[in-house]
């Protein structure tokens, strides 16, 4: 279980499994800038899901993972909606052409996207 606290401001803090992670909101929204902002750790979630396969299939096949980098970039379209999220995986220098392809599909199936593609029901209560 996770447990959502309300520090003071805007801030809100999410602990869960002995970790804490603090969130904020940017000036322009009355936050203090203190901590990135939810959605942009979910952002961070989605980018450091991908990394982690990428670099879990280079790690299976004694691939040197040096240099080798993730960029995550979205487009916005309406208000508060992303309408593409590009995940660009800089290979290493001697990466084999032989797994290029691959390593794209292994990054392709993470866990956070495949969340998105395959949401939840979510349910909201109110409770004493």
């Amino acid at each position: 279980m996770m447990e959502i606290s309300f520090p003071g401001g805007v801030a809100v803090h999410a602990a869960f499994d002995g970790f804490s992670v603090a969130t904020d909101q940017p000036l322009t929204s009355g936050g203090t800038n203190a901590a990135p902002s939810p959605f942009a750790l979910f952002l961070a979630s989605l980018g450091t899901c991908a990394g982690f396969f990428a670099l879990r299939f280079c790690q299976q096949r004694d691939i040197d993972t040096s240099g080798m980098k993730l960029t995550l970039e979205t487009e916005k379209g309406e208000i508060r909606k992303i309408d593409r999220v590009k995940i660009s995986i800089q290979l290493p220098e001697n990466f084999p052409e032989k797994y290029r392809k691959a390593i794209i599909k292994a990054t392709d199936a993470c866990a956070v996207k495949q969340a998105i593609l395959d949401p939840p029901e979510f349910i909201v209560e109110a409770v004493h």
